[in-house]
């Protein structure tokens, strides 16, 4: 993918930043991981310190001090948690800030407003999240909604596009040279677990010609091999040549299954938050670090990894930091939870070309 800020391989895996930040790791240490691509939060970015400020600040890459690409989502999946605080209507969403209750709207038009603002490479449009599990009727009203928005989102897109605060900037994170001149919006496929409905929006969606599609609506509690069902209904139905983006999955075996199966884009939590709860993933399966057996393990976390944790530290310096509550410990487990991540699909990759 030629974004303005990267060049980015695919298949690849994009860390979560949530609030500007992959939580515990500095961006340095993401640029030796050789992460291409991260995700920012609309909604909490919104909330705090404010897509204005941030526009004015130069957008994220700047705000951040993040060179490479960014794609942030459309702020539908944090709302759609916000279940007690929140209104749905054609219009949007109006919901309270679970900061500090304030009332807050978003349109597919501001959510589109906000993403521009913020500079991301790619903006996702604005969409209705279906829980699981949800009758068919509540399936199909989110999905006349999703479909409603996704038109307004790409109309006010297409007028807007060029507004980035970092167009035609000559500064340190400025548009890569030859790169594409403005962002790109991807539409969302959801529909809940129901094939037809599935197949309908990713139709549609396709016939709005979209900059890339992603499979939303995924990883809200359904079994595993839901997930599975729901991406191979509608994976084949989307371009080829174009993005297809699953997003927040999943454990270490699915995005690699995934990526085989021709999905070029994938995000997800776990990594991060995993670590923070002393799950390490590695090449002989998942290593709880608070595990007593580990207090004089002087082996690194995986054998067969290289990244910079596995090759200083011992599993039980690694275990000792997290029974004494060091803040070093979330840091050291992310990143080598991230190392394990990516190192998959740069693997994936390397046997595709």
């Amino acid at each position: 993918m030629e974004l303005p800020h990267q060049t980015v391989d695919t298949p690849v895996f994009m860390p979560v930043g949530t609030q500007g930040t992959v939580k515990a790791v500095a961006q340095e240490v993401l640029e030796s991981l050789d992460a291409q691509i991260i995700l920012g939060n609309t909604y909490h970015l919104y909330l705090r310190p404010g897509h204005e400020a941030i526009r004015r600040m130069g957008g994220l890459h700047r705000f951040m001090s993040w060179p490479r690409a960014v794609l942030t989502d459309s702020g539908g999946f944090q709302v759609f948690s916000l279940s007690e605080l929140r209104k749905v209507s054609d219009d949007g969403v109006t919901f309270r800030s679970h900061l500090d209750g304030s009332l807050h709207s978003f349109t597919p038009e501001h959510s589109v407003d906000v993403q521009i603002a913020l500079g991301a490479d790619i903006a996702m449009a604005f969409d209705e999240c279906t829980e699981y599990p949800a009758e068919r009727s509540r399936a199909e009203e989110s999905l006349r909604l999703t479909m409603a928005w996704a038109r307004r989102s790409l109309d006010h897109f297409r007028a807007h596009q060029n507004e980035a605060p970092w167009s035609g900037d000559a500064a340190l994170f400025r548009p890569a040279e030859g790169a594409l001149p403005s962002q790109s919006l991807f539409g969302i496929v959801q529909g809940g677990m129901y094939r037809d409905l599935r197949r309908q929006c990713a139709e549609r969606l396709v016939e709005m010609e979209f900059d890339g599609y992603a499979i939303g609506g995924l990883s809200v509690g359904e079994p595993r091999e839901l997930t599975l069902e729901m991406i191979q209904e509608v994976l084949p139905l989307l371009p080829k040549d174009k993005p297809r983006y699953v997003m927040g999955v999943g454990y270490p075996d699915e995005i690699e299954l995934y990526a085989r199966m021709g999905v070029d884009m994938m995000d997800c939590v776990l990594p991060t938050r995993a670590a923070r709860h002393g799950l390490l993933f590695t090449s002989e399966g998942r290593v709880n670090i608070k595990n007593r057996k580990y207090a004089e393990d002087q082996g690194p976390v995986d054998p067969a990894c290289d990244c910079m944790v596995c090759r200083r530290y011992s599993r039980a310096y690694l275990r000792h930091l997290m029974q004494a509550g060091e803040a070093l410990s979330g840091t050291l487990n992310t990143i080598h939870n991230l190392a394990y991540y990516l190192g998959i699909m740069r693997r994936v990759r390397q046997s595709l070309s």
